[in-house]
């Protein structure tokens, strides 16, 4: 099993980056999203240039937000940087443009995008198109040393539900995304990609294609409770972020919440309703998978955090992490709040990465 770190890019966290990778983390997903972070390329250029053995990509870029040129040219230039180190992680923006008050990109769309992606990704020329017009499209000049394909770009594919997940199993070198933290959700999925790849020609064998999943952890001490104040304090924020996600849901789609938030699913659609309208998609989104805002502290249940964060003792860590590894799982991303990150990843790095 790898262990990731997921960060909110923000150029004084530079130092968190660097103790990770010499905790023995061996990744870092760097989130984007324009409205509430900082740019995510120009953090990955400083990371590039203080790590030296992690592997850095965008968790996740988001596709509608950049032409497919300037997500190949980005990235591209990090591999400029840090040759042989670099991932692309690409999305359709399920949080980023919902923050924003839009939609994420739709599945038709993402697909032409993640085509014209690989392509450029390749170095080679793809068919890109602009509103309505279509045009063939290079990088011109990367024999030059402004960006750099070789060593080869993976591209992980954001992906949840079956029309995600068979884009991913096509375009993609992995998948990465937030499944149930049960061996049976993984086996799924894993099965679900064996399954497209082979309808599309594609081998999709673990040792070539990665899961990786995003959640956030806890270590418990003997004990203490799931919803204990410390605990609360080291996963809320990733929790609350889960409930976010379930009322777009419910509020754009009409989905129904899962039974895990039956128990405070009226206060909490009361609470955000209480708003105004047109600004609701800013308030649902306030402290995003950085803090928990006060007023929000009462829906940080146990079983919210259950569901969405891997919480346990260290032996009890230990045996989940060996029954998702052996369902299909490779990588752990974690994603702590701002003021817990450098406690979380050093009790994660001590009591549970050296047993598992």
């Amino acid at each position: 099993m790898h262990f990731g770190i997921c960060v909110a890019p923000r150029p004084s966290d530079l130092d968190y980056v660097v103790e990770a990778e010499r905790l023995g983390f061996t990744h870092c997903w760097m989130a984007d999203s324009q409205m509430i972070w900082s740019d995510v390329y120009a953090m990955l250029a400083l990371v590039a240039d203080r790590t030296t053995t992690m592997r850095i990509g965008t968790g996740v870029a988001v596709a509608p937000i950049r032409a497919s040129p300037v997500t190949a040219a980005s990235i591209a230039t990090i591999n400029a940087i840090a040759p042989g180190r670099v991932f692309c992680g690409i999305g359709t923006g399920n949080t980023a443009m919902r923050i924003m008050g839009h939609k994420p990109m739709t599945i038709d769309a993402f697909d032409r995008y993640l085509t014209e992606l690989r392509l450029l990704l390749r170095g080679e020329e793809a068919v890109v198109r602009w509103g309505d017009v279509e045009s063939p499209v290079r990088h011109l000049m990367a024999p030059n040393g402004f960006v750099r394909f070789d060593p080869a770009i993976p591209v992980h594919v954001s992906a949840f539900g079956p029309r995600s997940l068979e884009l991913a199993s096509r375009h993609g070198d992995g998948l990465i995304t937030s499944a149930p933290l049960e061996p049976a959700s993984i086996a799924g999925l894993r099965a679900a990609l064996e399954r497209s790849g082979a309808a599309n020609g594609r081998t999709v064998a673990r040792a070539q294609f990665p899961i990786s999943t995003l959640t956030t952890m806890c270590v418990l001490d003997e004990g203490e409770a799931v919803d204990s104040e410390r605990c609360r304090r080291d996963v809320g924020a990733f929790a609350i972020a889960g409930l976010h996600y379930i009322y777009e849901q419910y509020a754009q789609l009409g989905r129904q919440p899962p039974a895990h938030v039956a128990d405070i699913w009226d206060d909490y659609v009361e609470y955000v309703e209480e708003g105004p309208v047109d600004r609701r998609h800013q308030r649902i989104h306030l402290g995003h998978n950085c803090w928990v805002e006060p007023d929000e502290e009462r829906f940080v249940t146990a079983s919210l955090i259950e569901r969405s964060c891997l919480v346990g003792t260290a032996e009890q860590l230990i045996e989940r992490i060996g029954a998702l590894d052996a369902a299909g799982l490779d990588q752990l991303v974690l994603l702590p709040p701002l003021d817990a990150k450098e406690r979380v990843v050093a009790d994660v790095a001590s009591k549970v990465m050296p047993f598992v």
